[in-house]
């Protein structure tokens, strides 16, 4: 025992020595986490090292150059360059380590960028966007600096989210709250829809269509992609199964995924939706908690067995399970193993994004409405990291491609850079069960109004108001929901363009 002692003391000081470096400017960050795995790879397993650089994230940077809320993060393929979009309507390339901007340009869209991405392969010089008017954009930077927009296509209503195919220079998807999903290939510019995500049976019949929040593509199997909103379920398409001259109805999932408990909730929808590099399917929903599904936890092409869906092989065909053990239709949705659970952030405020961290993807993270990082053990739902990020809502969560590096952002107008650069160990609140969003008005967050968002927030006041083990927020929820309708009422005539994703 006391040689183990002797160990690991020498790593802490071989931590204390290299973050020394690290602030005199002797040592780029890029490099800290490499010489920290080397400090301790005689004497710790990968197990132990990724915990201990958890624990000690600290802020390296704050980025601060944008004029509103920052809605969008993400690192280049290189991981040397950090792009952001804000409700200022503007994209900044950054040097994120040395806290510099490296490009700042105008969108070209009328209201809030809420993804910007830069297409691998491109010499960082294309970028994709999408944002709060609904359009789809196209960035190219152009060789004396300047930076040309083009206008690829518009979705009816706000578009959310895109997702780039894993190592192509020209294809991504979009999905919006027309519930329409597109592919575009950058080679002709050409948008290509493929289908409206229609609800499954009656009980959301005031639904024309699921308001589109996520979409992400499996990196093992890029043929396969999902896509979540405003119902309980995740739905997997493969691309392959599209005939492009048009000819067939691409809408039929090739499987659907859902925790038991949640089907047939109407009180849910899903804000955030991310792969691991196993093909886990992480999912969070607006006020409730975070799920990881395997593969073998799909419900198969048709998770009502009174819904009109095929029952066809597709489960099948993609690797997802003998469609008998899928499918509800046959065995039962409590029949499949549950998925594994995260708890103790809350997402009600806005639309949340969700990832995962670790060089074999061993953590979940996601912002929560209190201005909080809250960070998982992935086996098991052990949290272990809470971060005090920004005095509102987190919202952007996002891992750098190969480093101990993270970027947040949220309803402030900063960026702030994560590094493992902590002298001690941080440890995990004691009151964590205790943490709830600031009193605040949901109102008070938003000036930009959508059915989705009145939806989904009238909704989760209603949850809380009629769970028997939330009584305590019984009257709050009530006076909150009134506080509600009488604003959006007061604001009908107008809305301003500010406001968080």
């Amino acid at each position: 025992m006391n040689r183990n002692k002797r160990a690991r003391s020498s790593v802490d000081q071989a931590v204390v020595d290299d973050v020394g470096l690290r602030e005199l400017g002797q040592l780029r960050t890029r490099n800290f986490a490499l010489r920290r795995g080397a400090s301790q790879v005689l004497v710790l397993s990968l197990d132990d090292i990724i915990p201990d650089l958890v624990l000690r994230f600290d802020i390296h940077k704050k980025l601060d150059k944008h004029r509103g809320c920052v809605n969008t993060v993400s690192f280049n393929e290189d991981g040397d360059i950090l792009v952001s979009g804000s409700d200022d309507r503007r994209v900044i390339l950054w040097d994120w380590d040395a806290g510099d901007v490296k490009l700042s340009f105008d969108s070209g869209h009328s209201n809030n960028v809420f993804q910007a991405k830069i297409m691998p392969y491109t010499d960082d010089r294309n970028i994709v966007t999408c944002a709060a008017d609904g359009q789809v954009r196209h960035a190219q930077i152009l060789e004396r600096g300047g930076v040309r927009t083009k206008l690829l296509a518009k979705h009816q209503g706000r578009a959310h989210k895109l997702a780039i195919e894993p190592g192509s220079p020209h294809i991504f998807y979009t999905c919006g709250e027309d519930g329409l999903v597109q592919h575009f290939d950058l080679r002709t510019e050409a948008a290509r829809e493929l289908f409206t995500c229609r609800p499954i049976d009656d009980r959301r019949s005031y639904m024309r269509a699921v308001n589109l929040n996520a979409i992400a593509i499996d990196p093992r199997n890029p043929n396969l992609f999902a896509v979540a909103g405003s119902d309980e379920y995740t739905r997997l398409y493969d691309i392959r199964k599209y005939k492009w001259d048009g000819s067939t109805d691409f809408g039929q999932p090739a499987d659907y995924f859902c925790p038991p408990k949640l089907i047939g909730d109407q009180q849910v929808g899903i804000t955030g939706l991310a792969f691991s590099d196993q093909s886990e399917l992480l999912v969070s929903y607006n006020d409730e908690f975070i799920y990881l599904f395997t593969r073998d936890m799909g419900l198969g092409p048709n998770p009502m067995p009174s819904s009109p869906l095929s029952t066809g092989s597709d489960a099948n065909e993609i690797g997802t399970g003998d469609s008998s053990a899928a499918s509800p239709s046959t065995t039962g949705a409590e029949d499949n193993v549950a998925p594994q659970v995260y708890k103790g952030h809350r997402n009600s405020m806005t639309v949340k994004g969700v990832g995962f961290f670790g060089p074999k993807c061993e953590y979940v993270v996601s912002g929560s409405d209190c201005g909080r990082i809250f960070i998982w053990k992935k086996k098991g739902g052990e949290l272990i990291r809470v971060m005090e990020a920004d005095k509102d809502v987190v919202n952007c969560i996002e891992s750098h491609p190969h480093e101990a590096v993270l970027a947040s952002s949220g309803i402030e107008r900063d960026i702030k850079i994560w590094t493992p650069k902590a002298m001690e160990r941080a440890i995990l609140p004691t009151n964590i069960e205790q943490f709830k969003p600031k009193a605040r008005g949901w109102m008070q967050m938003h000036h930009v109004f959508s059915p989705q968002d009145l939806m989904l927030q009238l909704f989760s006041l209603q949850r809380r108001r009629t769970n028997p083990e939330r009584n305590g927020e019984n009257s709050a929820a009530g006076r909150e929901l009134v506080d509600l309708i009488f604003t959006v009422n007061a604001n009908s005539d107008g809305s301003s363009d500010e406001g968080g994703d």
